[in-house]
């Protein structure tokens, strides 16, 4: 294969048509423009997987010529018309799929933890959900090796705060001439996109030794934390901030407490944990709007830093 040269359409930091050598190791990322789907392209080109993102509805054009060993599939969220938007990413998916099969590829279909209620928190694999997720019936249905990795809220390297429900509130607490209510009911297990890049990149190495790796997967920071918690690791003054530890209104979709357990993936030897308060330190402070904090909230960094560096230690000690 190193001699072959096909002509690959990129939709992702790269000419719309470039002439590439294609390697052996050959990853597909269908929201490469995505918080995570950014995220696990640079996992890839890290570790010397040819990667290729594009939007979704230029795969079909892309797959049958890259011939991609691992697929990485993230529904898209609009919020306008989502009936029209569920419909629409069942039927991809599911479509996906069957393609992702006829060419031998291993598909990690991204799936949420918001498909459990919420009153029995620490779900594993097996629990059956309480709310019915086509998307993941539909790509188990047309492709029985496939993965669905089930993951809760993300945050990360935004390029907007609005790109994740954990960032977009950080105006709320950075600029304290405001009140502003914050939940303090919603039990969240915020996730770093890099995690999750890396648990994705685990998981098809791992596929590439063990064709038995497929069926269902969750992975979930394990720092419990509603979005007043959140806020005191911005290090900001928060005397405007209301918490509000009112249960939502009926219908909501918002589940109390839908922790993941991820016993699954770490027996196998997958994983990864950035503590939070390293994680969103590292997000926010391009967004600082008052320059004389960076310097203390460099600082801070640096000491989260540290004791990030301990805590991963200690996390791989306990996978041995």
């Amino acid at each position: 294969e190193s001699g072959k040269q096909q002509r690959v359409s990129v939709g992702y930091t790269a000419p719309l048509c470039m002439v590439v050598n294609i390697p052996r190791r050959r990853a597909l990322i269908t929201d490469a423009i995505g918080l995570l789907g950014r995220a696990v392209y640079k996992e890839s080109q890290q570790n010397n997987w040819y990667a290729v993102g594009c939007g979704f509805r230029r795969v079909h054009h892309i797959i049958h010529e890259f011939q991609p060993h691992v697929i990485q599939r993230r529904p898209d969220v609009v919020e306008n018309q989502p009936d029209a938007a569920s419909q629409f990413n069942v039927d991809a998916s599911g479509n996906l799929a069957k393609e992702a099969a006829a060419i031998g590829a291993f598909l990690i279909y991204i799936s949420s933890d918001y498909l459990f209620d919420g009153r029995d928190p620490h779900y594993s694999e097996e629990d059956i959900p309480s709310k019915t997720k086509l998307g993941e019936k539909a790509v188990l249905k047309n492709n029985l090796e496939a993965a669905v990795l089930r993951i809760p809220v993300l945050y990360g390297e935004v390029e907007k705060l609005e790109e994740s429900a954990v960032t977009v509130m950080f105006d709320k607490v950075q600029f304290s001439n405001k009140s502003a209510n914050m939940d303090h009911w919603h039990q969240r297990f915020p996730t770093h996109v890099k995690d999750v890049a890396t648990v994705c990149w685990q998981l098809a190495e791992k596929r590439m030794l063990y064709p038995l790796i497929k069926g269902t997967f969750h992975w979930s920071g394990n720092e419990p934390m509603t979005k007043y918690e959140m806020a005191y690791a911005f290090n900001f003054p928060r005397s405007h901030l209301r918490p509000i530890t009112d249960s939502p209104v009926i219908g909501a979709q918002c589940p109390h407490n839908a922790q993941l357990d991820c016993s699954k993936l770490e027996t196998l030897g997958i994983g990864q944990l950035t503590p939070f308060q390293i994680g969103i330190k590292e997000s926010l402070w391009p967004f600082l709007i008052d320059k004389r904090r960076r310097q203390s909230f460099t600082s801070l960094l640096l000491f989260f830093l540290m004791k990030s560096i301990y805590f991963v230690a200690l996390f791989k000690e306990k996978r041995k």
